[in-house]
């Protein structure tokens, strides 16, 4: 992929929270929804799979532990970012990306590129004005979301509490690639943020209240997840008629970006993880999908560029 070095990637909403204090498990976190990612692997286990349920149940029936949930608007009174000096210096983190050259030059200024143009095309799809954006949040080791206590382990994940993505960027490296045999690639961030904004779409149109059931090749939840999947595609279908503020083209694609987004689908499909880990592939602990599917879905709102497409009810 690249980058339009003259256009301005200035407004993308991303911050970054720096080191926390690392290990302490998962602690509180509940209402995520997230890529999955397996604990203890070579143990031949798929240790976060009642994690998972538990993130699902939380997320739908609303009783996500650690939150204050009184003001009704579904975040919480303290907020990830603390105090407004801390997210302000959190904000500051991305000041240098400006443009699109920074963008190529800089996978930080790339992300704040992808998290710009993700909300100009979903802005895009509420004409009647009901969109609100979802900021992305980096942080390394833990952190403290609307949804409680998160670390690195946890994998990427949207916090429908506070409507905000949250990414350790050592993720695609540590665990996509180095444990989970993913081939890497420039547009696998992209697919991943894409994914989790597609987490947000469901968020704010009331799509994740679906989930019933929170595990097996034909719940819910896994109906959710692909829904996401292709809600990435969807975006990347439009990708290149996404304009900055001047009416500049942010990005251009070519198919070797694709085929990145469709290993990457593959790489965290159930199946391929419980394979991976040594366990043997069982449906019925599925809450993702099979790589099969996700490849699919993620195809299915590429070549659609059609939100109803993305229909998995």
């Amino acid at each position: 992929m690249r980058f339009n070095p003259k256009a301005r990637i200035d407004s993308g909403k991303v911050s970054d929270a720096g080191r926390g204090s690392g290990g302490g498990g998962l602690g509180g976190l509940g209402g995520g929804s997230r890529l999955p990612i397996p604990s203890g692997l070579g143990g031949g286990k798929i240790g976060l799979v009642v994690v998972v349920i538990f993130f699902l149940v939380a997320m739908c029936t609303g009783n996500v532990p650690g939150i204050n949930q009184g003001d009704g608007s579904g975040g919480t009174q303290n907020n990830a970012t603390g105090s407004d000096a801390q997210a302000q210096q959190e904000a500051d983190a991305y000041d240098e990306c400006q443009t699109g050259e920074d963008a190529n030059n800089s996978e930080k200024c790339a992300r704040q590129a992808i998290l710009q143009m993700l909300e100009t095309f979903w802005a895009s799809q509420f004409p009647n004005g009901d969109f609100v954006a979802a900021p992305a949040r980096t942080f390394q080791g833990s952190t403290t979301t609307g949804c409680g206590n998160a670390t690195s382990a946890v994998g990427p994940f949207y916090c429908p509490a506070d409507k905000t993505i949250y990414l350790d960027p050592t993720f695609f490296d540590d665990v996509l690639e180095g444990q989970l045999g993913g081939k890497g690639g420039d547009f696998v961030e992209p697919y991943v943020l894409g994914h989790e904004y597609g987490h947000h779409i469901q968020n704010i149109t009331g799509q994740m209240r679906n989930v019933k059931t929170q595990q097996g090749a034909d719940s819910d939840a896994v109906k959710l997840e692909l829904q996401a999947d292709c809600y990435a595609g969807l975006w990347t279908h439009h990708i290149e008629s996404i304009k900055d503020s001047e009416g500049q083209q942010i990005l251009t694609i070519d198919d070797a970006d694709i085929k990145e987004a469709i290993d990457a689908a593959y790489t965290v499909g159930d199946d391929h993880i419980q394979e991976v880990t040594g366990g043997r592939v069982d449906a019925n602990q599925w809450t993702h999908g099979s790589s099969e599917e996700r490849m699919k879905w993620f195809r299915t709102g590429y070549e659609s560029g059609d939100f109803d497409a993305c229909n998995v009810w």
